[in-house]
Formats: structure tokens, sequence, C-alpha cells
């Protein structure tokens, strides 16, 4: 027995069997659109940008410290080259205050000394003699004041107990009535201090005890 089924029309038949395909084919390329493809290729290309942006920033930066550290450098040897500059004029320049106050000094030498070289009388010699006397004792007084001026004291350790960082022992002597043993009995040449600083020792004669005497 034989079944008939109802005939279709050839277009029907075609456009039942493709429309599985093509709802498939819409579908896949749905999935094709909302994949993650694209993306992946865009990924890369955002963050070469991003890296390179970095890079540029960074590199900026760098400049900018560079002239910094350069500009400093500079400021630093100004600096040390200025400061050298009046380290060597402190030096050449630092006892100027005091040579001009030896020139007053200077001076006053000087009138004395016209005063022994000029031709005097016989009868004049007692004047001229009073002249380098007066002349003298201006000039120990103007020496002594430029002295007290910058600080330079004349040590005068004549009693005092001996101390080798201030003195300089030339002999021992037996002490004397109100002399002690181990002070300064005789200065045989003054030494200085300056700003209480010891530029040079005093050269000195300490007392001793007879039998010790050396």
């Amino acid at each position: 027995m034989r079944l008939f089924l109802p005939l279709l029309s050839r277009g029907a038949v075609c456009r039942a069997w493709l429309r599985p395909f093509s709802t498939a084919t819409q579908r896949t390329a749905g999935e094709d659109c909302s994949s993650e493809d694209p993306p992946d290729g865009l990924g890369p290309s955002l963050a070469e940008r991003a890296l390179k942006l970095k890079a540029v920033k960074l590199e900026k930066e760098v400049q900018d410290l560079t002239v910094r550290y350069q500009r400093a450098v500079a400021d630093g040897e100004n600096i040390r080259r200025r400061t050298q500059r009046c380290v060597e004029d402190a030096k050449i320049f630092g006892i100027q205050s005091f040579c001009k106050d030896l020139v007053e000094v200077a001076d006053i030498l000087e009138k004395t000394t016209e005063c022994i070289s000029e031709e005097t009388e016989p009868g004049d010699q007692k004047l001229t003699l009073e002249k380098i006397f007066r002349g003298l004792a201006l000039l120990e007084a103007k020496l002594k004041s430029v002295f007290a001026k910058h600080g330079l004291e004349k040590m005068t350790p004549i009693g005092d107990k001996y101390d080798p960082h201030e003195h300089e022992l030339i002999c021992h002597v037996p002490a004397g009535v109100g002399v002690q043993p181990g002070t300064v009995a005789l200065v045989r040449q003054d030494g200085y201090k300056l700003h209480g600083r010891t530029i040079r020792l005093a050269q000195v004669e300490v007392a001793v005890e007879s039998q010790r005497r050396l």
C-alpha cells in the first residue's frame, strides 16, 4: 500500500531546508561578533600606547633631573671658587689692619733715627739724647698699643711656675730669697701670646735647690 504525502513546491522545500542553516549562520555570525577576538587584537595596541606615554613621561623627568643636577653642580663649583678666593684674600689681607698700625710705629722710628743722623754741635748732644729718649718712649708706648689692639700679649712669667708649654728652659739657677724652686727666676727673652695662644716661648731660667743645680 502506498502512502502519498502532499507534494510541496520546490520553493517551499528550499525555504524549509535553508531556514535552519540561515538561523545557524546568523547565530554563528552573532556569536562571532560577540567574541573577544577583536579586543584581543586591540589590547596590545593600547598597552603599547600606554607604555610609550609612560616612557615619554619618564624621559622628560630624567631630562628635568639631569638639568637640575647640572645646575646644582655648577652652583657648587661657583661657591667653591668664591670660598677659595675669600680664603686666599684672607691669607693675604688678614694682617692689613695690623700692618696699617705698624706703619705709624715705623714713622716714629724714622723720626727718631733722623734725630741721631743730624749733625749737632757738641753742646747739643744732651738735647739730642733727650729727643732720642722721648722718641723711643713714644715708640714703645705706640707698639704696646698696637699689640694690645690686635690681641698680642707679652708674657711676664717671673715668679710663675715653670710650664714647658709656655717656657723654654735655658738653665737652672739656685733658688734665692723669695724665689721658690721650680719657678721662673729670670727671663732671657720675652714670650708672646696671640689671643691666648702661645706663639713664642719665653726663654727662662728656673730656680732649683742649691744642691740640685745643673
